[in-house]
């Protein structure tokens, strides 16, 4: 078995360290799958809705439940995160790649087809997900290009797990996955 050869960054750093270019980054990333989310919230400003997709959350700690994303700082959701306290996270199932598409399309009203809901506190959360997490904003901080978001979660459902499912007789759905720019849905077919 022969390594794969390793590619040589190709743009220098302003300190004079070496980086790689935007395309050979993105080429990285294509080749890692990732969850699908919509990241939504009430603008505490101008009560406008508001919400972009998210293939960026990751979890950072259970003790305390603390979450993180990233968005573009030229993302004209950017305005709206910058200065709300609260927002919601639902993490999408297998079937709403179109609600992924729709919250992805700039200069539309993304909520304007419905397939939401808002909670008691005001957030929207896309019905049919398989959770969402209520969050409380703990930290913005500016990362080249992009902010690093912080979220505190203080609330959250869940559907059925798998396991729970087939014991209720009832079809599970699985989650919404992101890989080389094509959706795809993971299950039974799909375990090692």
């Amino acid at each position: 078995m022969t390594a794969e050869p390793v590619a040589k960054p190709s743009d220098a750093h302003p300190h004079g360290q070496e980086v790689l270019n935007p395309d050979e980054y993105k080429a990285v990333f294509r080749g890692h799958p990732a969850g699908v989310a919509v990241v939504s919230l009430r603008d505490d400003e101008t009560g406008k809705l508001v919400g972009f997709t998210a293939t960026s959350v990751i979890s950072v700690s259970a003790a305390p439940p603390l979450l993180a994303f990233s968005l573009a700082a030229s993302s004209s959701s950017w305005p709206a995160l910058a200065r709300t306290s609260t927002l919601a996270l639902s993490f999408l199932a297998d079937h709403q790649d179109d609600v992924s598409a729709r919250f992805a399309t700039s200069g539309i009203d993304r909520f304007a087809a419905g397939g939401w809901r808002a909670l008691e506190t005001g957030e929207p959360v896309i019905e049919g997900a398989l959770s969402w997490v209520r969050g409380r904003v703990v930290q913005r901080v500016a990362v080249g290009s992009s902010f690093l978001v912080s979220v505190e979660a203080i609330s959250s459902s869940v559907r059925l797990s798998t396991e729970c499912a087939h014991r209720e007789g009832l079809v599970a759905a699985s989650p919404l996955v992101y890989h080389d720019r094509t959706y795809h849905r993971i299950g039974e077919h799909s375990a090692i």
